[in-house]
């Protein structure tokens, strides 16, 4: 006997990963730690995009390959970011949100 699973059961965890990712991004201070939180938050979304393709619209495949997608732009995007984030440190030495204030000068 298979039992299906309640979309309710895929769905939490999606928005506990979100709801971390937001408060790390609102509590942290350091650059990389706000790095981290954002891409948690991305890949909750990515979570979405899959059990609502799963659910919706089994027999298609556009929400993996919208996923496939968004996984690219999000590797693209932290290469970015940390590449940002070492200038940063270089210029100033330290990731601290609070001391990029020193740039303006």
């Amino acid at each position: 006997m298979v039992m299906s699973l309640s979309i309710l059961w895929y769905l939490v965890p999606s928005i506990l990963m979100f709801a971390c990712g937001v408060y790390g991004f609102i509590t942290r201070k350091n650059l990389i730690a706000i790095l981290i939180s954002l891409e948690l938050m991305l890949n909750s979304a990515d979570l979405n995009f899959v059990i609502f393709n799963r659910f919706l619209f089994p027999e298609s495949m556009e929400g993996m390959v919208f996923t496939l997608f968004s996984i690219a732009i999000a590797a693209a995007e932290t290469a970015i970011g940390i590449a940002i984030i070492v200038n940063i440190y270089r210029s100033i030495g330290g990731t601290d949100i609070t001391e990029i204030n020193k740039l303006k000068n």
